[in-house]
């Protein structure tokens, strides 16, 4: 299941990296293949940017938001909820719902141990996870079977562009968020995400077959 991340570097503004993370992770209720599922922050940053992250969230209003798609999706969302407060997640905002319209929701001091690590909440359901250095916010994002989209937020674009390098994901962001796309650009993840690209050149590489011609316009000297 995807879990794209994203990444606030210690050096990261922070009003950007809350804006770019609160509508990748809930344009659409979150029902997006591109959205982010990991907000993976650096500690020194953390206590300014979560709470100004969970204000954002909370201020959403549902009509920007919208609905999930259906009760399984509520189901799936609430016994992610349950598992990571059983296991010393603290809810900042949001939390379970009975119908289609769930908040925002955010976890935060979300733990290997916790099913919203690795499995996709495909709605509203957000991790927090907290890094005491850049090496080991690349090692969460990477902790995954998949790798279509992740995000970076650096004031340094040289250090994002390394950090982007390093990340084992098909498309990465800087300073902007997971949710992104253009025509002309190659679409596509690597690892259990899939090899193929569609966009631009790509997708028409895709459906072409590369060929080898020749044409000999004289005689050659050949070995034997």
């Amino acid at each position: 299941m995807e879990k794209r991340p994203l990444l606030v570097l210690d050096d990261a503004d922070i009003e950007q990296a809350a804006a770019g993370a609160v509508f990748g992770a809930f344009a659409n209720a979150g029902q997006i293949c591109m959205s982010t599922e990991r907000i993976i922050v650096d500690n020194a940053v953390a206590e300014a940017f979560i709470p100004l992250l969970a204000r954002r969230a909370a201020a959403l209003p549902a009509a920007l938001t919208g609905p999930v798609v259906d009760m399984n999706t509520i189901a799936r969302c609430n016994a992610l909820i349950d598992d990571a407060l059983a296991k010393g997640a603290r809810l900042l905002t949001g939390g379970k719902a009975n119908d289609t319209h769930m908040s925002p929701t955010l976890l935060d001091g979300v733990t290997r141990e916790m099913r919203l690590w690795r499995e996709e909440s495909f709605g509203p359901v957000k991790a927090i996870i907290r890094v005491h250095s850049e090496e080991e916010a690349l090692a969460v994002a990477n902790d995954s079977e998949y790798g279509l989209s992740a995000a970076v937020y650096s004031r340094d674009s040289a250090r994002a562009w390394n950090v982007a390098q390093r990340l084992h994901n098909g498309i990465c962001h800087i300073n902007g968020p997971t949710v992104h796309d253009e025509a002309q650009m190659p679409f596509g993840g690597c690892k259990a995400s899939g090899y193929g690209r569609f966009g631009g050149r790509a997708g028409i590489a895709e459906f072409t077959e590369l060929r080898w011609i020749t044409i000999q316009t004289q005689p050659r000297e050949l070995p034997f």
